[in-house]
C-alpha cells in the first residue's frame, strides 16, 4: 500500500521570476487557483511567512515620518511657549492691546492650556474620522491626505500674527487644529497599514519602528531650538529675564518660534509623494473589496515599489463576478459590528486597548506637553539670563530623549516579538506606578539629580512598555474590516485623556506659585501631580490585562479563522502551545529575534499521516520519534530560496512534518510550477522564513474546510 504510486501526473507550467528573491512571487505560484477562499489563505500565508527585506524598511520609512512629523509638531509647543509669552505678552497689563500683550512676557496659563489641548482635540476628530475612512474606502486613498493636511496647518501656523479683529490665541488654536485633524489621521492608517505588510514574526518590530519616529521628532525639535538658541545669542544674552525682552529681544524671539515649527514639515513634503503611491493593502483588497486579482498585483507591484499593479481588467471581472459571493468573509455592517462586540471576548479587547491607552495619555501628555516646566522645576530649565533658560530648555529636552525615550523605543523594537505585548504593558504600568509614587510621595527629599535620574527612568519604562503597546495592538487584535476604527477609536481615547491631562496638569503645576520664584519653588505641586499620575497608571495596569497577546500570531486568527498548516512556518514555531487559562500572559506564539526551535516534548502533536500510510507502521514510527533523540540541522544550501530547518530522523514515508527529503521535495515542485502536490498533501515542512513552494504545506483536511 505504501508504494502506490501517485494517482495523477501534474502538468508542468512555466513559471517568472521577478527578480526578489525574497518575497517568492506568489502570485505566479497561486494564480491558477479559482477557490478565492483557499487562495487568499494561501497568499496572505506567504506574506506572513516571508522574511524581512527592503521594501519592508521602505514601508517603515513611510510610516515612520508621519510620525516624526507629529511629535514634532505636538512636543515643539514645549520649546515655544517661552518665546510666544516674550513676543505676544510682553509689558505690564495696561499694555494690553487687541488680544495680547500686558502679561510681563509670560504665557497665560488659560493660552498656554488652549494651545496644547487644542492639537489633542483635533487629533480626537482625525483618529475616529480618518479610521472610519479608511475601512470604507481603503487605507490607500486616505493615506498621504493627513499627511498634506500636517504640511499646510504647520507652514501656515509659522505665519500667525494678530490684527485688530482676530487674536493670536484665536488663529494659532485654529490651526493648530486643523493640524491636529492631520496627525490623528496618521495614527489608524499608519499603524494598519504597516501591521497589514508586516511578516507575523516581524510585525511588532516594524509597527514599532514606526511608532519610535515619535522619540527622533522630539530629539529634532529640542536640536533645532538649541541651534536657533545659539544663532540669537546675542539679542538673548543681553535679558536677565522674559520680563526684560527688549526690542531685538523679541524680534529675535519671533523668527526663533516660527524657525523651529516650520522646519518640521520640510521632510514630510518628501514623504508625500511615496505616501500617495504606496498601493492598498492585500487584506484590505482581499476581504472588503473582495477583489482577488487586484490584491495579487497590489503586492507585485508593493515589491517592485510600484503604486498600482496591472491587472487583466477581463479575468479580474470574471473572478471578481465569482469571489464576491464565494469568500467566507464577513462584511462590514451595523447588525455585523453588534454581533461582533457582543461577543465578550470582543468586548473586553475593545475595553482594554482603549481604557489603557487613556490611562497613559493622562500621565505620558500630562508630562510631556509640560516638559518645561518640570525641567524647570527640577533645576535644568533655569538660568541667569533669557538666553541660558532657552538654552538649558532645549538642552534639558535633549537629555531626556538620548537617555530616556529612544532607549526605550530601540529596546521595544527588539523585545516586542520576544516578551510579547502583553507583558511589556502590564509590566511597564507596574514600573511607572513605583516611580510616580516615589517622585510623589518622596517629592521634598529628592535632590535634583536623583530626580532627574527618576524622570529619565519614567520616559524610558513609557516607550519600553504601554506607549509602544498601545499602540501596536489595536492595530492587530481586530478583524480588517474593523480594524482601522477599532484603532481609531482606541488612540481616540488616548488624546481624551491627554486633554484632561492639560486641563488638570497646567493649573495644578501652576498653583501657589510666588510672582519671584525658582526652581521647585514654581511648582510646589508637582508632588501631587505625580500621586495623581500613579494612581492612573495603577489604573492602566488592572485594565491591560484585558487585552490578547498578538506575537507571533497572524491577523486571520486574531480576527478568529482557523490556523492553516500552510501557516504553521509563519515564525519559526513547529507547534501551538496551548494556552493556560491560569496564566494571565498565555497566548501568542514563539517571534521576534529570540525564539524556541520547538516546543518541548510535543514533537508527536506536531505529526501528520499521509493519507497512503499504513497507520500501524505511522504509530510505529511516531512512537520511535518520540524516543529518539532530536538533532537539528540548519539546510542552507546553494538553492536561492532555501532556509529552513529538518530534522534528520524523519521519514518521507510517514508523511510527518519536515522530512530529511524536504529540500529534494522543493525543488521538485519549483521544476513543475508549484503546483498541488498529489497524495504527499498531507505533508508540511518546518521552516524559518525562507521561501520553499508554498502548495507543499497545503493539508488535505485545510483544503476541504476552505471548499466546504
Amino acid at each position: 500500500m505504501d508504494m502506490l504510486p501517485e494517482p495523477a501526473v501534474p502538468a508542468t507550467r512555466a513559471r517568472t521570476y521577478g527578480g526578489n528573491r525574497a518575497f517568492h512571487n506568489f502570485f505566479n505560484d497561486f494564480s491558477h487557483i479559482q477557490d478565492p477562499n483557499l487562495r487568499r489563505r494561501l497568499a496572505l500565508s506567504e506574506i506572513d511567512k516571508i522574511p524581512f527585506g527592503s521594501y519592508h524598511l521602505r514601508a517603515i520609512a513611510v510610516a515612520g515620518i508621519g510620525f516624526f512629523l507629529d511629535s514634532y509638531d505636538i512636543f515643539a509647543i514645549n520649546l515655544i511657549t517661552t518665546l510666544l509669552g516674550v513676543v505676544f505678552w510682553q509689558g505690564p497689563p495696561e499694555t494690553a492691546k487687541n488680544g495680547y500683550g500686558g502679561n510681563y512676557g509670560t504665557l497665560p496659563t488659560p493660552v498656554s492650556t488652549t494651545l496644547k489641548a487644542s492639537t489633542s482635540a483635533g487629533i480626537v476628530v482625525g483618529q475616529l474620522l480618518f479610521g472610519w475612512l479608511a475601512d470604507v474606502f481603503g487605507r490607500r486613498r486616505m493615506y498621504g491626505i493627513e499627511l498634506g493636511i500636517i504640511v499646510v496647518a504647520t507652514f501656515a501656523s509659522t505665519l500667525v500674527a494678530p490684527s485688530q479683529s482676530m487674536s493670536f490665541t484665536g488663529l494659532m488654536t485654529f490651526w493648530r487644529v486643523v493640524m491636529g485633524v492631520g496627525i490623528g489621521g496618521d495614527y489608524p492608517l499608519s499603524s494598519v497599514i504597516t501591521s497589514e505588510f508586516a511578516p507575523t514574526r516581524w510585525r511588532g518590530a516594524m509597527m514599532a519602528a514606526v511608532f519610535s519616529m515619535q522619540g527622533f521628532g522630539q530629539l529634532i525639535a529640542a536640536i533645532v531650538a538649541l541651534i536657533v538658541t545659539a544663532a540669537f545669542k546675542d539679542a538673548y544674552h543681553g535679558a536677565p529675564n522674559v520680563a526684560s525682552c527688549d526690542y531685538i529681544c523679541q524680534t529675535a524671539a519671533d523668527r526663533s518660534w516660527r524657525i523651529i515649527v516650520g522646519v518640521g514639515a520640510v521632510p514630510a513634503c518628501f514623504a508625500l509623494y511615496y505616501r500617495i503611491t504606496i498601493p492598498e493593502t492585500p487584506r484590505y483588497t482581499f476581504e472588503i473589496a473582495k477583489d482577488v486579482e487586484k490584491a495579487d498585483a497590489d503586492i507585485k507591484a508593493y515589491v517592485a515599489s510600484k503604486s498600482e499593479g496591472e491587472v487583466d481588467e477581463v479575468k479580474r471581472a470574471r473572478m471578481k463576478r465569482v469571489a464576491s459571493p464565494a469568500l467566507n468573509v464577513p462584511a462590514a455592517s451595523w447588525p455585523d459590528l453588534f454581533s461582533y462586540f457582543k461577543q465578550w471576548r470582543n468586548a473586553k479587547m475593545l475595553i482594554g486597548t482603549t481604557l489603557s491607552w487613556f490611562f497613559l495619555d493622562l500621565a505620558f501628555y500630562g508630562l510631556g506637553l509640560n516638559n518645561s516646566i518640570v525641567l524647570h522645576a527640577i533645576g535644568y530649565a533655569s538660568g541667569k539670563t533669557l538666553y541660558e533658560q532657552l538654552y538649558n530648555n532645549a538642552i534639558g529636552t535633549i537629555i531626556l530623549t538620548v537617555a530616556g525615550s529612544l532607549p526605550g523605543y530601540w529596546t521595544a523594537i527588539f523585545t516586542i516579538d520576544t516578551i510579547g505585548r502583553k507583558p511589556l504593558q502590564v509590566f511597564g504600568f507596574i514600573f511607572l506606578t513605583i516611580i510616580f509614587c516615589i517622585l510623589g510621595f518622596c517629592y521634598r527629599h529628592l535632590n535634583q539629580g536623583a530626580m532627574l535620574a527618576l524622570y529619565v527612568i519614567a520616559q524610558f519604562f513609557f516607550n519600553w512598555g504601554p506607549n509602544t503597546t498601545t499602540f501596536i495592538v489595536p492595530g492587530e487584535c481586530y478583524p480588517t474590516r474593523y480594524r482601522s476604527s477599532g484603532h481609531g477609536l482606541s488612540a481616540a481615547m488616548g488624546k481624551i485623556g491627554a486633554i484632561i491631562a492639560q486641563v488638570v496638569s497646567i493649573p495644578l503645576l501652576s498653583k501657589d506659585s510666588p510672582a519671584d520664584c525658582t526652581g521647585d519653588s514654581c511648582s510646589p505641586w508637582l508632588g501631587r501631580l505625580m500621586q495623581i499620575f500613579a494612581l492612573f497608571m495603577l489604573c492602566g495596569t488592572f485594565v491591560s490585562l484585558l487585552i490578547p497577546e498578538t506575537k507571533g500570531v497572524t491577523l486571520e486568527e486574531l480576527a478568529g479563522e482557523e490556523p492553516t498548516s500552510y501557516n504553521a512556518g509563519r515564525n519559526g514555531s513547529i507547534v501551538v502551545a496551548p494556552k493556560k487559562w491560569w496564566n494571565l500572559f498565555s497566548g501568542g506564539q514563539p517571534a521576534g529575534f529570540f525564539y524556541p526551535r520547538a516546543a518541548k516534548g510535543n514533537w508527536g502533536k506536531a505529526q501528520r499521516m499521509g493519507i497512503m500510510t499504513s497507520p500501524e507502521l505511522a504509530a510505529q514510527q511516531a512512537q520511535e520519534m518520540r524516543n529518539s533523540p532530536k538533532k537539528w540541522r540548519r539546510n542552507r544550501g546553494g538553492s536561492e530560496d532555501t532556509d529552513h530547518y529538518d530534522f534528520e530522523s524523519t521519514s518521507s514515508t510517514t508523511g510527518i512534518v519536515g522530512g530529511g527529503n524536504a529540500r529534494q521535495m522543493g525543488e521538485a515542485n519549483r521544476s513543475q510550477g508549484g503546483v498541488f502536490p498529489g497524495w504527499g498533501a498531507g505533508w508540511g515542512r518546518i521552516d524559518r522564513g525562507g521561501n520553499p513552494t508554498s502548495v507543499e504545506n497545503i493539508g488535505l483536511q485545510d483544503v476541504g474546510n476552505l471548499l466546504r
